[in-house]
């Protein structure tokens, strides 16, 4: 991505403990966005690289000192005084224990908990990534709720902690019955594995469902003029424009695709990872590559500037 040279790129870190906390730091009041909570992280120096940056800031900030890290998500935010490109990589591994060596408050934070309002607006993407998995499983073919069954079970055991349900109305018409247990079954597997549940069916199917997580595949983005009334909502985009209309639709996440060569889809034109990253470095919301794309390829997603992948082959 061009950097624009009116932007201030700053390096930031999501550190992550084994509670699903994240450590945060208060901002002084006298400073920009002061008395906000923040991730921390500091301006990248000329001729410094982004995670020799993070490796500075942070140590010099929390006393750690980091020895692995992978991106997590970049966002662009303009405050109207200032504007500021936010490259948000996620600590794996560090050494030391972090505090506020800067006499800043801080805390650890349960990830599930963090309230937007309490951070800068152009941290929220950053929030909503750090909700989210690295897998996305789609839901694919089957023809019993037991297979059904079987098949989610297996996925949720092997931690999947994302799952769209995918229903197409043609098949929904000749299966009616068999959806709505489906979707109970669905509803009740992912619970019990702490997993979220978003529903790609016709709005018929939906209204009989307790799930307030809505899919939108790319014809009913296409149709949408305001986000729907949900919960938590995401969209499947092929072009710059989907992606677009999905983040000018305030969607929590997004699918791109496809970003491999499929045999469901053979004659569709591969995007590449250089394209796919290009595109979702347009709008500031988590996006997962799919399309020919796997467990092998999450690295690859994320050096790319995916959130990870989706995929009904590679998780179903």
């Amino acid at each position: 991505m061009i950097m624009n040279p009116a932007q201030i790129h700053v390096a930031v870190a999501t550190i992550v403990n084994d509670n699903d906390e994240v450590f945060i730091c208060k901002r002084h009041a006298d400073s920009h966005q002061g008395g906000l909570w923040e991730f921390p992280g500091g301006k990248v120096e000329a001729n410094e690289t982004v995670q020799q940056a993070l490796v500075r800031e942070l140590h010099e900030e929390t006393g750690i000192t980091i020895t692995q890290s992978r991106p997590l998500i970049r966002v662009h935010h303009d405050y109207g005084d200032k504007a500021v490109l936010l490259d948000v990589w996620k600590v794996q591994h560090y050494t030391g224990t972090p505090h506020g060596k800067e006499a800043q408050p801080v805390r650890w934070a349960s990830i599930a908990t963090l309230n937007a309002n309490e951070f800068p607006a152009a941290n929220v993407a950053i929030i909503k990534a750090l909700r989210l998995p690295e897998r996305y499983l789609i839901t694919g073919s089957f023809d019993t709720l037991d297979e059904f069954s079987d098949k989610l079970s297996k996925a949720l055991s092997n931690d999947i902690r994302l799952v769209q349900l995918r229903l197409k109305s043609d098949w929904l018409q000749k299966n009616l019955v068999l959806a709505e247990q489906v979707l109970g079954q669905a509803e009740i597997l992912c619970a019990r594995a702490h997993a979220m549940l978003l529903l790609n069916v016709p709005e018929s199917l939906r209204a009989k469902s307790h799930c307030k997580n809505i899919h939108a595949d790319s014809i009913m983005l296409s149709t949408l003029s305001i986000r729907p009334d949900c919960d938590v909502f995401s969209a499947s985009c092929h072009t710059r424009q989907d992606l677009q209309k999905a983040e000018a639709l305030h969607a929590d996440f997004a699918v791109l695709s496809p970003v491999q060569k499929t045999s469901t889809h053979p004659d569709a034109e591969p995007l590449g990872w250089a394209i796919f990253q290009s595109l979702v470095g347009l709008v500031n919301m988590p996006v997962f590559a799919l399309g020919g794309v796997g467990e092998a390829d999450i690295k690859t997603a994320h050096m790319h500037g995916g959130q990870g992948v989706a995929g009904i082959g590679a998780f179903w």
